[in-house]
């Protein structure tokens, strides 16, 4: 039996009230009440929408990052129905191909496997971990295919010798539009141990192995993909708010960037306005999602301005030093609300960017409002992050830095906190490391199951339905103390081993 409103009336806070006492909460600092539950968990529909024209299947973006976001995380964000926005910390034609590398397959991973020319004499390091190497006329992607060069081969010659005295003969190429279990089947009906990726232009595009097929179907079965009008992975890009960026933005359009975001930590400026104005003029066809926010006013001026998404967050990133340092931001679960109860009215999904630490958050973010959530940390250190593996303590992890330190912003990234015409530079962010997480395409499908059963325990059987219960005062919440917030976790214990998953 579902209870009434009237009974609901003294059983915790509609979000209004608790949202309009002029305190910034955090995610942590708030718990729903449980609602009722009528279906099964897997009955739950997360899907979404990343702006106003592109849908996706689950409410996940990885973080314009250079330590989150590239082509691998791009490519396995999209065959999980999510999505990537490709940073904007390196140069513009390498921003560009970096969105053309992963809208140019349908697979599920990139292996950036090396290319050789026929006169090249390869060490066992150029191979740069991986089995195998592709042999091209001129060593590139544009030239024919003419063989395949394998590590072990190299390994053994002690003189060395031109790639084409030992080669392999190219095999028989899988099609670029091939999707996972198309080109699994195409390895199993010819017999091959490994395939060169083509597109049908001829551009050699990557290999696929078996070895890649048997560690792909060890993850969960990918659902839904996102892909475009064009039937390609849907990849995001961000561009600054400089008159330089308009030249990215052409390269960007050009390669094929489905949305584009505008990456500015505080984005209610001129600078973000301009170009968001001159970016709708000119690419009218191209989603423009601007940010970052935390407030009614801000959100105003760009909705305003015709942005199709905001961003929502400012100082909330595990990296990120703003509120320590400007004194400005607000707790994420107060703005995620507030923003988003704005920008319902105008047809603007919210991106809840930052905070994110765990499932129960996503679920807060989603159920205050937000459309989806963007994750920086929660990403990183997974296989398909950018960098490479190292050892600290005993542990493996990878390099997490936040845009705002001030390693990122000898690359560039200074721009996105307008400190670039600055003769001093202030930092916002640090340079940290985070644990090896595996692949997303194992923990994201986990973490999706988890949000599913909270929304479960909320009674809500889709997004859009916790947003209607949001709306309706359905949902209650309470704040919960600092002993309230311990007790909710794991304590009492000598040890323990947690495991999610």
């Amino acid at each position: 039996m579902v209870a009434s409103s009237a009974d609901l009336a003294d059983d915790g806070f509609p979000a209004p009230r608790l949202f309009s006492q002029g305190v910034s909460y955090t995610y942590d600092d708030v718990i729903f009440l449980p609602g009722y539950i009528g279906f099964p968990a897997d009955a739950v529909d997360l899907s979404t929408r990343l702006s106003r024209r592109i849908p996706l299947s689950i409410p996940c973006v990885a973080s314009p990052m250079d330590t989150v976001s590239e082509a691998a995380m791009a490519a396995a964000m999209a065959s999980l129905g999510a999505a990537a926005v490709v940073h904007c910390n390196t140069e513009p034609h390498l921003q560009a191909s970096i969105v053309r590398a992963a809208k140019s397959r349908r697979l599920p991973f990139v292996s950036s496997v090396p290319l050789f020319s026929p006169a090249s004499t390869p060490s066992l390091s150029d191979f740069a971990g991986h089995d195998y190497g592709l042999v091209t006329e001129r060593g590139d992607s544009l030239s024919k295919l003419i063989g395949v060069a394998v590590a072990a081969e190299t390994s053994s010659r002690q003189a060395p010798l031109p790639v084409s005295e030992y080669m392999r003969p190219a095999p028989r190429s899988v099609s670029a539009s091939f999707d996972f279990e198309q080109a699994a089947a195409f390895l199993a009906d010819e017999g091959l141990d490994y395939a060169p990726l083509v597109s049908d232009d001829s551009e050699v595009i990557d290999l696929i192995t078996v070895n890649d097929v048997e560690r792909i179907r060890s993850y969960p079965k990918l659902g839904k993909p996102s892909l475009g009008a064009d039937g390609k992975f849907v990849v995001a890009a961000s561009i600054g708010t400089r008159e330089d960026d308009k030249r990215r933005l052409e390269q960007l359009v050009k390669a094929g960037a489905n949305a584009i975001v505008v990456d500015s930590s505080q984005g209610n400026s001129i600078y973000q306005i301009d170009m968001i104005k001159y970016a709708k003029k000119m690419y009218p066809e191209v989603d423009l999602i601007g940010g970052n926010v935390v407030t009614i006013a801000q959100a105003q001026n760009l909705v305003a301005s015709g942005v199709d998404g905001l961003r929502v967050g400012m100082g909330s990133g595990s990296i990120c030093t703003t509120q320590e340092v400007c004194a400005v931001g607000r707790g994420q679960a107060t703005a995620v609300y507030k923003v988003a109860s704005y920008a319902k009215d105008h047809n603007v999904p919210v991106i809840a960017d930052g905070g994110i630490s765990n499932s129960g958050h996503i679920v807060k973010a989603l159920s205050l409002g937000a459309s989806t959530v963007m994750m920086g940390s929660f990403l990183a250190g997974s296989h398909e992050a950018p960098g490479t593996y190292e050892y600290k303590d005993g542990h493996r992890v990878k390099k997490y830095r936040g845009m705002g330190s001030l390693e990122a912003m000898t690359k560039g990234s200074d721009a996105r906190y307008l400190g670039d015409t600055l003769k001093l530079k202030v930092a916002q962010g640090v340079v940290g490391a985070v644990a090896d997480k595996g692949s997303v395409l194992r923990f994201i499908p986990y973490t999706m199951q988890a949000v599913k059963q909270g929304f479960q325990d909320l009674g809500a059987s889709s997004l859009q339905s916790a947003h209607e219960l949001l709306r309706s005062d359905t949902i209650r919440l309470e704040v919960r103390t600092g002993a309230a917030q311990v007790e909710g976790g794991i304590h009492g214990l000598v040890s323990y081993e947690k495991k999610a998953f």
